[in-house]
């Protein structure tokens, strides 16, 4: 009997596991996900074009303009941030690995505030959930929220196929970078891209 009872709670905390995990990793679109929980980092000019919409793009290709609405219901577009680098992190506070990465965004945040800004869009939530989880992990960088009418073109713009994806655009608003997942590769990254 305790041997059934150790061979259920093993199968109930392994769907739990993977439930927990293909919550974070769903394609906004209809599609089931089948990417794996690890990170993929993937140069933009070498992109395979059926991984993303980005990857046919050249070393040139700008970062695709969007306006959403901030915290105080403003409406905020990419290209306003121009001068800095910007990384764009979509995420939504249902996404363990999301959050699990806000430490160490928020350690780069600090580290490159002066050259550097970041912009988390809000993707799956309600507002009310939005608002809850900036103050609850006290983002302390730009905060955008996506509505779910919008998310399916959003997605095609930056190719997003799982959370957290974060792109990363140039002072001059080019598309340098887009990851899907969350990886200490990307932090390296960064720190070799604004002189680390």
């Amino acid at each position: 009997m305790r041997k059934m009872k150790k061979i259920f709670m093993t199968f109930a905390l392994l769907a739990v596991t993977i439930s927990m995990m293909a919550a974070c990793m769903n394609k906004p679109k209809t599609a089931e996900a089948t990417e794996p929980a690890t990170a993929q980092i993937t140069e933009v000019a070498t992109v395979q074009a059926t991984e993303a919409p980005v990857a046919a793009a050249d070393d040139d290709q700008m970062a695709p303009n969007f306006e959403l609405p901030d915290l105080q219901g403003n409406p905020r577009k990419l290209s306003s941030l121009r001068g800095k680098y910007v990384i764009i992190d979509f995420w939504g506070s249902w996404c363990v690995w999301c959050i699990r990465g806000f430490p160490a965004m928020k350690d780069v945040y600090a580290k490159y505030k002066d050259d550097l800004e970041i912009l988390g869009v809000d993707c799956q939530d309600s507002e009310r959930k939005w608002r809850t989880a900036v103050e609850q992990y006290e983002l302390p960088w730009l905060q955008v929220r996506c509505p779910n009418e919008k998310m399916e073109e959003l997605a095609e713009l930056y190719g997003i196929e799982g959370f957290p994806t974060k792109a990363v655009v140039s002072p001059e608003g080019k598309l340098l970078k887009v990851v899907v997942g969350e990886d200490p590769e990307f932090y390296t990254y960064l720190d070799e891209l604004l002189g680390e």
